[in-house]
C-alpha cells in the first residue's frame, strides 16, 4: 500500500490515520470549545493541573519469575508503560487513562464465568488471586497502531480457569466483557465504541499457555489505567485484544461480536494477530516503534510474526491470515 509523507518527510502515519476518525474529531471538538469558551475556564484549569494518578504505589505481588516465557529484550520503563496507554473508557489521548483512572473502584470486585460450562462460578478478586501459582512473565505487547513495549506481567495462564470450570462441547469461543460504568469510566459516555468492550478468543487459542489472566505487573497489582484488577494479555495478537477490567467471560458457540470489530470491520479484524505481511488500510504493519526505546524519530525496528511468538503458528495452520486478519 502507499504509505503517506508527512510534512517532514518522515513515513509516519498522520494522527487522524492511527486514530479512528470519530476519536480524531472528537479532540478536536474539545480544543474548538476551549478555544469559544464553551468549557469553563475552571473546569479547563482542573484538567490541564491534575496530577497523573499515582504510580508505583499498588501493593506488592509474590510472583517466580517464569523464564520459559519471558523474552529478553529490554523493558519499558514504568513511567511509559503507565502513562501511555489505550484504555478509552477513561479517555482517548494516551494520557487520559492515567489521569483519569483513579475513579474506577477495583475492591470489591468479581468476575462471573458463564455461559456453555459445567461450572459456572463467580470469583472475587482474592479467589482470582490464589487460584494457580501466580508468575512473572515478560512480554512483548505490539500495537496496532505501530508502537511497542516491553512488560513484565503477573498472572497465570487461563488455562487455570478453563480447567476450574470445564466446558462443555458446545463452547468454541470465549468472550471477556469489560466494566462500563458512566459514574467510573468517563469515556463510556463517548459514540467512540458500542459498550461495554468486547473481545474474544476461539477457545483453542484461549487454551494457550500464552494466553494469560494478569492481575499484576512490575512487581504490584495492576495500576487502574493497566486494566486493573484483572485482565488478558495475549502477546502474539495486537493489544487491543486484551480485554481490560473484566467483569464477565462466557464460554459460548458463536463468535463473540467485539468492541473494534463491530467499530470498523475493515480494520480491525476479529483475530489480530501481528502480523507484518498484512498492513492495515491505513498505515504500514511490517515495523514500529518502541516506546522509550527509540526516539519518535528514529529508525523503527521490524515487526515479527506474532509478534515473535511462533509457536502459537500451530493455531492457525491452514488459515489464509490475509481473509482472518
Amino acid at each position: 500500500m502507499l504509505i503517506k509523507r508527512s510534512p517532514n518527510g518522515i513515513n509516519l502515519p498522520f494522527s487522524s490515520e492511527i486514530t479512528p476518525r470519530a476519536v480524531f474529531e472528537a479532540r478536536r471538538s474539545f480544543i474548538k470549545q476551549a478555544a469559544l469558551g464553551s468549557i469553563s475556564s475552571a473546569a479547563l484549569l482542573e484538567m490541564l493541573s491534575r496530577d497523573a494518578y499515582a504510580q508505583g504505589n499498588n501493593p506488592k505481588l509474590a510472583a517466580k519469575l517464569n523464564p520459559a516465557y519471558s523474552v529478553q529484550d529490554k523493558q519499558t520503563a514504568y513511567k511509559d508503560a503507565t502513562t501511555y496507554n489505550n484504555f478509552y473508557e477513561f479517555g482517548t489521548d494516551k494520557s487520559d487513562p492515567a489521569h483519569n483512572a483513579g475513579t474506577l473502584r477495583t475492591r470489591p470486585w468479581t468476575v462471573s464465568i458463564e455461559g456453555e460450562v459445567k461450572k459456572p462460578m463467580t470469583l472475587d478478586l482474592d479467589a482470582l488471586l490464589k487460584l494457580a501459582p501466580l508468575e512473572e512473565r515478560v512480554y512483548r505487547l505490539r500495537c496496532v497502531e505501530g508502537w511497542s513495549m516491553v512488560i513484565p506481567w503477573i498472572g497465570y495462564s487461563f488455562s487455570e480457569i478453563i480447567k476450574k470450570v470445564e466446558p462443555t462441547g458446545n463452547a468454541k469461543y470465549v468472550e471477556f466483557i469489560s466494566l462500563a460504568d458512566k459514574k467510573q469510566m468517563p469515556g463510556v459516555g463517548s459514540r467512540v465504541l458500542q459498550w461495554p468492550y468486547v473481545e474474544g478468543l476461539r477457545i483453542d487459542e484461549a487454551n494457550h499457555p500464552l494466553a494469560l489472566l494478569t492481575l499484576g505487573m512490575y512487581g504490584e497489582t495492576l495500576p487502574n489505567q493497566n486494566g486493573a484488577p484483572v485482565r488478558m494479555v495475549l502477546p502474539w495478537k495486537y493489544g487491543f485484544k486484551s480485554a481490560k477490567s473484566i467483569v464477565r467471560i462466557r464460554f459460548v458457540k458463536d463468535q463473540p461480536r467485539t468492541a473494534w470489530n463491530l467499530t470498523a470491520p475493515s480494520e480491525y479484524g476479529f483475530y489480530s494477530n501481528v502480523n507484518p505481511d498484512v498492513d492495515h488500510p491505513r498505515w504500514s504493519q511490517a515495523s514500529e516503534r518502541r516506546i522509550g526505546e527509540d526516539g519518535f524519530f528514529a529508525r523503527k525496528r521490524k515487526t515479527l510474526m506474532f509478534n515473535g511468538y511462533n509457536e502459537v503458528a500451530p493455531l492457525y495452520a491452514g488459515m489464509d491470515l490475509k481473509k482472518f486478519f
